[in-house]
């Protein structure tokens, strides 16, 4: 078995990476060979199933010398964000949309029809949000990094469509716990409030206490990517972008929640500066319901505490879950 994860540097590809060498197989089959794509791949371990390609995935004699020996399983999670693709539209396009489309006609080429699993993401609908959604919500892109994501669904559905490629689609949520570094992401303010609360540092949130967003730690994404490739793809009718079910939790209630792990004096930290636009944008979300999802096997965390353990993993919690949750109304959310 031959895996290859593109964007292997970035924050979720590092967890991913981890995860499948610590598993070893895929589909039921041995993992011989990792090959890791990315504009640089630091620190990661000496392992001899790694194969690592180092170059933009823009670039495509790059890929197609990473695919040169065959390839079973592509997770292509390389992206330039939202908000550095929106400011830097020719970029975003090139990344985003071009080398995505390039990466599918290179798999189209081999024997086999591989598979590749497609991060895509929420940002494929409009911010003008329904009271409720569920998997039929229309899509309208605000942003061309929605856009271009939604297109290169619509090139997987009809690769697979052909029998081409055996490719699918998982729409993510905001994945936290990112570090805490420039990156493009307008939606960053989800993983560094919950940093700040963790390492007891002052944080003024850009979104109200009430904005609702969608969550989803990074363990949980990668079970679900992982998920997403192991699925047979004659047992899917024809379906190959799916959403995945996300927690649907307010900003109160993800403080309620650090809270309660970390000690109530650490609210007095956390300080308010609503951005409107910001809001409108990433903290309108309302309830999703993803039952197509969930019958296939998707997951979210479960709770706001079990996002809080599953991103931050804290080594001592200021009291037990069960009499947090308790006192703070904390309790697991409806696995919507």
């Amino acid at each position: 078995m031959r895996v290859m994860v593109t964007g292997a540097n970035g924050f979720v590809g590092r967890v991913l990476v981890e995860r499948l060498l610590a598993q070893g197989q895929l589909r039921g089959r041995e993992i011989a060979a990792l090959l890791l794509l990315d504009q640089e791949l630091n620190g990661f371990p000496e392992d001899s199933r790694l194969r690592r390609h180092i170059g933009s995935i823009t670039d495509p004699a790059l890929l197609r010398r990473a695919l040169a020996d065959g390839i079973d399983v592509v997770f292509h999670l390389v992206s330039l964000p939202g908000g550095a693709a929106e400011a830097q539209y020719s970029l975003g396009y090139q990344i985003n949309l071009l080398a995505s489309l390039e990466l599918l006609d290179q798999l189209r080429e081999h024997s086999g029809s591989p598979v590749m699993v497609y991060a895509s993401s929420v940002a494929v609908y409009s911010p003008d949000f329904a009271t409720r959604m569920d998997e039929s919500a229309a899509k309208r892109p605000a942003l061309s990094y929605g856009a271009h994501k939604l297109m290169v669904e619509t090139a997987i559905n009809d690769l697979a469509r052909r029998g081409d490629v055996d490719a699918r689609a998982v729409r993510l949520p905001g994945i936290v716990v990112r570090p805490q570094q420039p990156n493009g992401l307008r939606s960053a303010f989800m993983s560094d409030l919950l940093s700040a609360f963790a390492e007891c540092k002052p944080y003024c949130c850009p979104v109200s206490p009430e904005a609702r967003c969608w969550w989803m730690s990074a363990q949980c994404c990668v079970d679900n990517l992982i998920h997403a490739a192991q699925l047979d793809g004659s047992d899917l009718d024809g379906e190959r972008v799916w959403q995945l079910p996300v927690l649907h939790l307010s900003i109160a209630q993800i403080i309620d929640a650090l809270a309660a792990t970390y000690g109530e004096e650490r609210r007095q930290l956390i300080s308010f500066a609503a951005d409107a636009q910001l809001e409108e944008l990433f903290g309108n979300y309302p309830p999703m319901k993803t039952p197509q999802a969930r019958a296939l096997g998707f997951r979210h965390d479960g709770s706001a505490a079990a996002l809080i353990r599953n991103s931050l993993k804290p080594k001592a919690v200021a009291r037990s879950e069960s009499a947090g949750a308790r006192k703070s109304g904390v309790t697991a959310y409806e696995n919507v």
